[in-house]
Parts: C-alpha cells; sequence; structure tokens
C-alpha cells in the first residue's frame, strides 16, 4: 500500500483517486479551492444553475466502471450548426440520419462527401484509441504505430485538420463544421493536427450526452465515490511545491505543513507543475501558450426560445479572422474577435432554471488572459461588459435578440478561469494544445501527471482516460 498525495481536485484527481484507492492505496487529494470539480463548475443565481465549465459528456463508456449511477440522457440534435448564410444542420449520433440531413440541408454531393470523411474518421479513431488515447505514449509504442502502416497512414502525421477537411469536403460550411473541432483542444485548424478528425468521430458515433442537474453532478458524484472508497479529499488546502531528489519525498502545503508519500500525482496544469511546483526550465521550453481561452456570458432569459437546441452554434462568415485575432500574428497582437463562432446552450432541464425562464450560457473562443504579444488583459476596465454588450448585438443580428429579455447577465473572462482554477492564462483545454502532450510520467520517480494538459488532452473523456493511463502505471497496492 502507498502513500499517495493528488494535487487538485479537477475530473483527473477525482478519477485518478477513486481508482488507485479501489486499487488499495491510501490516497489524500489537496485542492486549492474550496469546491471540487476544478473547470467542470457551477454558478448558480435566483433559481438559475448554470454548468461554467463542459457543457457536452461524450464517451460517457469511460465512467462506466466507476459505479457513479450517472444516468445520462442522449441529446438530439447533439449541436444545431446555423451558418453564415442561415442554413440550418443538425447533427446526430446515427450516422444515416446525419447524412439525411446533411443531404436536405447541403445536397446529395455534401451528403457523399461527408461519408467519405467519415470512413477516414472512423480509421484515426481505430488507429488512435487503443494505440494513443489509453496508453501512455512512450518511444516503444511510436515505434509500434509506425510499424502498423495502415493506421499511421490513417493518421496522417504532418498533415492539418484542414487540409483533410478540404481533401474531403467541397463544401464550405462542412469544412466549417469540421474546423470547429480544432477548438475542443484549444487550437488552431489550421494548424490542428488531421488526427483531431478523431474527436467528431467519437462525438458522433457515440452520441453526446447531458447529465439531468447539469454536469456538475458528475463533480459531485465523483467526490461522493472517492469517499466511499476512503479517499481523503482537503478543500482550501493549496499545494506549494513538491519536495524530489530522484524521487518524490512528499509535497508542501501553502500552510507550510510537509505531506510525506510515496507517489504524486498532479491535476495541475503541466505549465503549474514545471514553473512552480518541481521548477523544471527544461520541461517548459515544449509547453506553448497557444491554447485558446473562452469568453463566456450567463444569461437568465424570460421566455422561451425554441429555434435553440440544447447546443446550437451560429459560425462567423470569416472563421479564420477569429483564428488570427485569438493567436495574433507577426504583424498584430491578439485581440477579442470582432465576429467570433458564438456557441450557446440552453437545457430545457426544469432543474437549472426557474419556470418560464432559460438559462443560457454562451461561449466564445478568446485569447489567454496575458499581457504578452499573444494575450489580451482581460482585467482592463469596462472591457468586459464592452464585449458583453458587443456580443449580446451580435446575438441580434443573428435573429436572437434577448436584450429585452434578460433578468441578468454575467460575464466570465479567461481572467476569471485563471483566477478560479490556476489555469495559466485561463486556457480552456490545458496550455498544451494540440495532440502530443507532457507525457504522464514526470521527470522523477513517483511522479504522475493527469488532467487536460497532460497526454491524452483535454475534455472530460480525455482526462479521465488520464487517470485510467495512470492508476495502471502505478498499479495495485
Amino acid at each position: 500500500m502507498s502513500e499517495i498525495v493528488v494535487i487538485g481536485a479537477g475530473v483527473g484527481g477525482l478519477v485518478v483517486a477513486a481508482r488507485l484507492a479501489a486499487a488499495g492505496h491510501r490516497v489524500v487529494v489537496h485542492e486549492r479551492s474550496g469546491t471540487v470539480g476544478g473547470k467542470l463548475a457551477v454558478y448558480e443565481r435566483d433559481g438559475f444553475r448554470f454548468d461554467t465549465g463542459p457543457s457536452l459528456l461524450t464517451l460517457p463508456q469511460v465512467f462506466a466502471d466507476l459505479d457513479l449511477d450517472l444516468r445520462p440522457e442522449p441529446l438530439d440534435p447533439v449541436v444545431r450548426h446555423v451558418f453564415p448564410d442561415g442554413t440550418v444542420l443538425d447533427s446526430s449520433s446515427s450516422h444515416e440520419i446525419f447524412l439525411d440531413r446533411i443531404r436536405a440541408a447541403l445536397g446529395a454531393g455534401a451528403a457523399a462527401d461527408w461519408d467519405r470523411f467519415w470512413r477516414r474518421a472512423e480509421r484515426i479513431w481505430r488507429a488512435s484509441y487503443e494505440s494513443v488515447l489509453r496508453r501512455p505514449v512512450t518511444a516503444a509504442s511510436l515505434a509500434r504505430l509506425s510499424w502498423r502502416l495502415g493506421d499511421l497512414a490513417a493518421i496522417a502525421p504532418g498533415r492539418s485538420l484542414r487540409a483533410l477537411g478540404r481533401r474531403y469536403l467541397r463544401d464550405p460550411r462542412l469544412r466549417m463544421l469540421l474546423d470547429r473541432y480544432a477548438t475542443y483542444t484549444g487550437t488552431d485548424p489550421r494548424r490542428a493536427p488531421a488526427a483531431l478528425a478523431a474527436i467528431p468521430y467519437a462525438e458522433l458515433n457515440y452520441g453526446g450526452w447531458y447529465l439531468p442537474g447539469g454536469l456538475g453532478t458528475l463533480a459531485a458524484a465523483l467526490h461522493d465515490r472517492c469517499r466511499s472508497l476512503g479517499v481523503r479529499v482537503e478543500l482550501g488546502s493549496p499545494v506549494a511545491a513538491i519536495e524530489a531528489d530522484t524521487a518524490v519525498r512528499g509535497v508542501r502545503l501553502a500552510s507550510g505543513a510537509f505531506v510525506p508519500a510515496d507517489v504524486v500525482v498532479s491535476n495541475a496544469d503541466a505549465v503549474t507543475l514545471y514553473r512552480e511546483l518541481l521548477p523544471s526550465p527544461g520541461r517548459l521550453a515544449g509547453l506553448a501558450d497557444r491554447s485558446l481561452g473562452g469568453f463566456v456570458l450567463l444569461l437568465g432569459v424570460r421566455g422561451e426560445t425554441p429555434e435553440l437546441a440544447h447546443h446550437t452554434v451560429f459560425f462567423p462568415r470569416d472563421y479564420d479572422a477569429e483564428f488570427d485575432a485569438i493567436f495574433g500574428s507577426d504583424a498584430r497582437r491578439a485581440r477579442p474577435v470582432d465576429d467570433p463562432a458564438i456557441f450557446v446552450t440552453r437545457a430545457a432541464d426544469p432543474a437549472v432554471r426557474p419556470d418560464r425562464h432559460e438559462a443560457w450560457f454562451v461561449l466564445v473562443n478568446a485569447p489567454r488572459h496575458g499581457t504578452g504579444w499573444s494575450a489580451v488583459d482581460w482585467r482592463r476596465p469596462g472591457l468586459a461588459e464592452a464585449y458583453r454588450d458587443h456580443l449580446l448585438d451580435l446575438l441580434a443580428g443573428r435573429g436572437l435578440d434577448v436584450r429585452g429579455r434578460l433578468a441578468f447577465a454575467e460575464t466570465r473572462t479567461p481572467a476569471d478561469l485563471a483566477e478560479a482554477t490556476a489555469a495559466p492564462g485561463g486556457a480552456i483545454y490545458g496550455t498544451a494544445g494540440g495532440l502530443l502532450r507532457p507525457a504522464n510520467r514526470g521527470p522523477v520517480d513517483g511522479l504522475y501527471l493527469v488532467g487536460g494538459s497532460a497526454h491524452p488532452g483535454g475534455g472530460l473523456p480525455m482526462v479521465t482516460l488520464s487517470a485510467g493511463i495512470v492508476a495502471d502505471q502505478i498499479g495495485p497496492s
């Protein structure tokens, strides 16, 4: 039996704690904030309840062996897409139904193109799920993959997601739909690897799901499961440092107390780990700060809006201009996007809003918080309020004028996320955007990494898979 300290009670930290406790280890979780869940957070006001982090559950099977009793409900459509020309396309977890919807909205040629792309996406998914997403990335594992030439060809190393879309999809609206999946990992589709085509395949093949009461109930269920297995979860207990030589010895809390440990699992962002907790300048060199943040509106809306699905995305006329603004360029620094894609989540669930009202979570991609060339100082006086009003005007221009129906409107900027979760710059999916992220095994014996900034990446399924990889590496007591 090992003494294990987990730093951070985000989803990755809670899942790995539960798995390690079930394997017979003694586990304590130290969380800096007063709540569990990390970015999977909830905000409540005046009878409204908002998920302020993830709003869609995919691959629910990754939680199946944790005994959480989640009871997810399938969504149809998974996402409603509203294109700049007014065309509406509802995605479906049934490939044949989605093809019918594409045929009706965009034509038979577009449906045939998507069917061809879908077969390629399936090959990418099958090649990556077992070889990459469920296993640690090592030189040996990559070498094994390189010998499976069919799998390697399917993943298309060196090709971008944008290039893959242009190869298969002639309709610019389908290309736009595909590009959006790059943002699921915090990246630009023009630079994101083609392997990310596995994401739409996973979402649509296995479905998009909602948890009654909101996705925040997942954090509560994980917390309960940890406690039932004997895990101690210490809230309001920030870790200041990991103490180690060639192997970890334990952690030093901000209070000054030392907690000995045989194993330390960090659910902190990799940048925070290697900059502050276990300073390792060499490890920071490979961690890019080009992962996007998000600007959020939490809207209490009077009345009902039947034209909205559970998830609706309104695309801009110039998607490239959005990524140019978010990431900046040699010629111009990062800035709030003038005309962004707008993602609206509106659950019909009566548990999250008063009668005859709706709780809207409105998300647009945004530059990370900071003062550098590729960041925006979201604390600048008046900026958040001005951008809120700009987005409400844009929604009105796209046929959703709720300015006269608001009970309230609150904002959450990348600076707010950085403060609440210690995510550097407020990066939604971890600072190491893209496909290859820091390894799950750290540079000293007994140190492991889970969460969105570690392999295999961000999002609820990926951080859960990272916890499984780490639990398997540590093994039973």
